[in-house]
This record gives structure tokens, C-alpha cells and sequence, in this order.
């Protein structure tokens, strides 16, 4: 009698990133819902009014019982949901994806009023529904992305594929991207713009010239609206920037046609595109705080008015070197093995692609473990995820970059790597990676204390 198949067969990699995914989310929300009471600080209680009323609930709110769903309404959620429900009220709430808060309370204003749950509460349901969603489209969204820079050929490409797209299952975002966050959003934004990016790529090379330059406008725009969600997406607008230079490279030399100058038309066509997810939210704020008052706001006069730069620079302390103080040091250690994990990763795609840009260096290079279509994503792909890394060390709260570090997918390729060795082969060859097996218990412990913190209302966030 023949064995039934597991589950979780990688040779059916879809149906096992769906039960391994819904496992995952499963453990997840048992572990936030059994966290007891308000935990320390009663903001979500805020945001649940069951009498009706419109002031603050107080007295007894320590005993006060929060719905299910508001189990999931903690730190930064409080404010997308608050934002979802009221529109933009407060100045410093201008910090929160403008983008995110907009399709959440467009999809929640569509949907029907669930009998007996409060306004908030209803919120809390659509953000965490589109969450769930958002996160398990990424997932796919990455293991196809996955297919398009290594390939499937090969029983290891295909093992590749599948292991970096379950990486993202437990990724050390973990609670954030079950909640009302922007993260699984920008997430399935900035991963199928990858996705999308890559096909582009592949179809230029192949001469599909039509396809290819449609692609790459389409992948503009999943980027520009992965920026209105977390501004950090603008870093994918490097993407743009390093094929513009090496379009002007080739019509600078000679090669001047038509095509050529359309290609680079649409390239640049489609940095603007990108540039357009922070320059809309901004004009939109501008127009509220500045135009045509007389008491405008401090940040109206600046050369280029942002109200996203004053809000973290005045309300959260946002800037380069700000968060380097002594009592920010166990935030860093927290950091610490992600930044070093996308330094590291940033750096192993240098290592791939320098013999393709200098032939020379292909001497007593092994060939065999790369191409030079492999080499030339990997590369592109490095510089934003790289940019993000110094970003969070400098100028960013520093311990958000375990949640935001999900939406891009080097780092995970290069955990695979490490126990996968050359992707070129035709059987896997899985070997024991120390790094590896650390990088997943870490995560995995991560990702269920932090859980446990988060349901509670505890830090870090």
C-alpha cells in the first residue's frame, strides 16, 4: 500500500505553504487571544465604547473584558484603526501609512455593520481578515518571485523556492503580520513588485520588449503603493535609478535607437510613478495644514514642506543618531542579529554578481553555482534591502527593522543558500548550517515571545 502524502510535501509547495501558513497563523492567534486583560497600558480600551458613550471609559477599567479582536489593537495598530475610523484628526497620526489607513476604512465602510460589535471593533476585524490575506499573497507572491531569480529546473531550485517562501511564514514580523499593521500590506506590495520587476527583467532579455516595459510600469506602481503604506518602499525606486544610469550608459555609447531612448523613457516614467507614493500623501496633508491658513504649521515653510519628516522629527524623535542612547542599547542587541543577517545577505549578493560585472574575477569561480540572470536580481535586489539595514541602524526606531525586514526577500534566499550550497545542482543536497538552524529557532522563539508581549500590551513593539 502506497504512503499517502504529508501535507507538507515541498513537492506540492503550494498546498504545503497553505497548511504550514494556516498552522503558523493558527498558533499565532492562540497565543495573543490567551494573553490576559488590557495588559499595561488601557489605549485600545479607548476605542471600545459598548455603552455608546464618547468619553474615555474609567473607573473600573481594569476589569473591563476587550473583544477578541481588539486583542489585536496594540501600540501602533491603535492609531490605524483610530485613523480608519476618524480620518486623519491629530497632526502626529500623519506618521501612520497613509496608504494602509485609506484601504482599510474603504474596504471596512464597504462591507456590512456586524450586529452588536462596536465601530473599532469591526475595524480590528477587516484589518486583521486583510492582514491574514496580505501575508499569505506574499508568501506565494515570494515563492514565485523565488522561481524567477533562481529558477525550478532542478530538485534544489525548487527546494530553494519553497523554503524561502516558508521562511516568510515565521519570519520574526510575526504578530505584526496578524494585526492591524501595515506590514503584511506592504509586504504583498513590495514583494510582488519584485515579483513583477523580475518578470519585466527576464522579458527585456529575452527581447519581449512590449511585455517587458509594461511590466516594469506595473511594477512602478505596486511600489508607489507600497510607499503610501510604509515609506521605507521608496527604497525600491533604486531599482529605477540603477537601470535609468545603465540606459544612459548604453545611448551615451553609441548605441542610440528608438528603442533604447523608449526603454529609458519608461524607466524614468516609472521612478516618477514610484515617487508619487510619498508626494501624494504629502500634498493631501499640505493642502489641509497650509494652504490658504494663516496659522500654518511650522513645517508649511520648509523648502520641501513634509509633513511625514516633522511628525517623526517633533512627535516620535526620528532622525539620524537620535536614537543612540544609552538607554536604546538592549533595543540594538534586539536588532542586532537582523541587521547583521541583511548586512551579510546585502554583502553575499555582492559576492555573486562581481564576477559577472568583472569578467576577470571569474577565474577559479565556480561557475556552475550562478548565472549571470540570477546575479544581476540578486544584486538589484541588494542595494534597497541594504539601504533599509543602514536606515534602521541610523536614523529609525531601531527595533521595528524585525518587523519591516519581512517585505524583502534577500535575506531569506540567503539563509536557504547556507544549507542548500550550489542551486545549480540537480539533487538537493542539504547540508548541516549551523547559522541556519540558529536563524529559524530564533525566529520561531522570537516570533511566539514577542506574541506573548504584544497580546499583553508589553515591549518592544
Amino acid at each position: 500500500m502506497a504512503n499517502r502524502p504529508s501535507l507538507l510535501d515541498p513537492h506540492q509547495p503550494i498546498r504545503a505553504l497553505t497548511v504550514a501558513f494556516c498552522l503558523w497563523k493558527a498558533l499565532v492567534y492562540l497565543v495573543i487571544i490567551s494573553c490576559p486583560g488590557l495588559g499595561y497600558d488601557t489605549s485600545t480600551a479607548h476605542l471600545y465604547q459598548p455603552t455608546g458613550r464618547s468619553d474615555v471609559i474609567s473607573g473600573d477599567i481594569k476589569y473591563a473584558h476587550l473583544p477578541i479582536p481588539l486583542k489585536f489593537v496594540r501600540w501602533d495598530s491603535i492609531y490605524f484603526v483610530h485613523v480608519a475610523e476618524k480620518g486623519y484628526v491629530f497632526e502626529q497620526e500623519w506618521a501612520f501609512g497613509y496608504g494602509y489607513t485609506k484601504v482599510l476604512a474603504f474596504i471596512t465602510s464597504a462591507l456590512y455593520r456586524l450586529a452588536g460589535v462596536s465601530g473599532a471593533a469591526r475595524t480590528a476585524v477587516v484589518a486583521i481578515v486583510l492582514s491574514h490575506i496580505a501575508h499569505y499573497l506574499s508568501v506565494l507572491a515570494l515563492y514565485r518571485l523565488s522561481i524567477n531569480v533562481f529558477g525550478r529546473d532542478t530538485a534544489t531550485q525548487k527546494l530553494i523556492c519553497f523554503l524561502s517562501a516558508a521562511l516568510h511564514i515565521i519570519c520574526p514580523a510575526g504578530a505584526f503580520l496578524s494585526a492591524p499593521y501595515g506590514e503584511s500590506l506592504f509586504s504583498l506590495l513590495n514583494i510582488s513588485g519584485f515579483y513583477i520587476y523580475s518578470s519585466a527583467f527576464l522579458d527585456n532579455k529575452a527581447g519581449k520588449r512590449f511585455s517587458g516595459d509594461a511590466k516594469l510600469l506595473l511594477a512602478a506602481v505596486l511600489f508607489s503603493s507600497a510607499t503610501t503604506v510604509r515609506s521605507n518602499g521608496i527604497l525600491s525606486g533604486v531599482l529605477f535609478a540603477y537601470d535609468a544610469l545603465l540606459q544612459i550608459r548604453r545611448v551615451v555609447s553609441g548605441r542610440l535607437s528608438a528603442d533604447a531612448c523608449a526603454h529609458l523613457c519608461i524607466i524614468i516614467v516609472g521612478g516618477c510613478i514610484i515617487a508619487l507614493g510619498l508626494i501624494i500623501p504629502q500634498a493631501v496633508a499640505y493642502k489641509t495644514y497650509c494652504a490658504a491658513k494663516d496659522d500654518t504649521r511650522p513645517w508649511c515653510q520648509w523648502l520641501v514642506p513634509s509633513i511625514y519628516g516633522w511628525v517623526q522629527g517633533h512627535y516620535w524623535n526620528v532622525g539620524f543618531l537620535r536614537y543612540w542612547t544609552a538607554s536604546n542599547i538592549p533595543l540594538f542587541l534586539l536588532a542586532m542579529p537582523m541587521l547583521a543577517i541583511l548586512c551579510r545577505s546585502s554583502l553575499w549578493a555582492l559576492d555573486v554578481a562581481v564576477p559577472f560585472i568583472f569578467p576577470r574575477a571569474l577565474s577559479g569561480v565556480d561557475q556552475a553555482s550562478s548565472s549571470a540572470t540570477t546575479a544581476s536580481l540578486l544584486l538589484r535586489l541588494a542595494v534597497p534591502q541594504g539601504l533599509l539595514a543602514v536606515m534602521a541602524l541610523t536614523s529609525y526606531h531601531v527595533q521595528i527593522i524585525n518587523r519591516i525586514s519581512s517585505g524583502y526577500p534577500l535575506w531569506y534566499w540567503y539563509l536557504v543558500y547556507l544549507v542548500s550550497g550550489n542551486w545549480g545542482q540537480s539533487r538537493p543536497a542539504l547540508h548541516g548550517s549551523r547559522t541556519f538552524t540558529v536563524a529559524v529557532r530564533g525566529m520561531v522563539a522570537y516570533a511566539l515571545i514577542q506574541a506573548t508581549l504584544f497580546g499583553s500590551f508589553l515591549p518592544p513593539a
